[in-house]
């Protein structure tokens, strides 16, 4: 199941063109903020898809019956560009647990590359709904990884995959390899270059987040 708010037009649309426009790119701090806004929507979206049960309230007049979500929430970003993202998710699913896995790519000679993870934090995942995040769906590679990783940890009764923009080869191969997921994309682009690179895209999210990586 996928669902591709680019689609539907929506005040996300306005993070999305902010998150592209080079101009705007220069100032950090919006960058990192507009990824931010976006995980607010994108978690508002999702949490329609939780469970919920009644909860009687105490007000200062009386008792209120109120719908409160019961399924147990567990938000994994893929270091380090998934954090400001991972941080609107947590402004509204503010008690959920946390997972972080580290990945990158590691280049051949050859020009191809493959992805090696060091560090994984997760915490048991046994009947809880998986929230992985992570901004750029190019190949897809990492997510499939990051997944394979993570469900070591116990089986989630729901996975759910969000990203700002995927390519549409990353895509479909994430929809093939991860069939019970539910995608959550903002734009889908159509071209992935030879290095895997997303056009038009963004750019690299991490580095707009955070400044250019250090090199060796």
């Amino acid at each position: 199941m996928i669902t591709i708010f680019h689609e539907t037009p929506s005040i996300a649309g306005n993070y999305l063109a902010e998150l592209r426009d080079i101009s705007i790119q220069k100032n950090k701090v919006l960058f990192r903020r507009n990824l931010q806004r976006l995980g607010i929507f994108m978690a508002h979206e999702i949490s329609k898809h939780l469970t919920f049960g009644v909860k009687q309230v105490q007000t200062p007049l009386g008792v209120a019956a109120c719908n409160t979500v019961i399924t147990p929430v567990v938000l994994g970003t893929i270091l380090r560009a998934g954090l400001p993202m991972h941080q609107g998710f947590l402004e509204v699913f503010d008690d959920a647990e946390n997972a972080f896995l580290t990945a990158y790519r590691k280049h051949h000679r050859s020009g191809k590359f493959e992805i090696e993870m060091e560090y994984i934090s997760c915490p048991d995942l046994s009947d809880k709904c998986l929230i992985l995040i992570d901004p750029m769906l190019a190949t897809g590679a990492s997510i499939i990884k990051a997944v394979d990783h993570l469900i070591t940890y116990g089986t989630p009764s729901a996975l759910h995959i969000v990203s700002a923009i995927a390519s549409r080869e990353g895509l479909d191969l994430v929809l093939k390899k991860l069939p019970q997921a539910h995608l959550w994309i903002g734009d889908v682009d159509e071209e992935l270059t030879a290095k895997s690179y997303i056009v038009p895209g963004l750019g690299d999210a991490g580095d707009l987040s955070f400044g250019e990586k250090c090199q060796d």
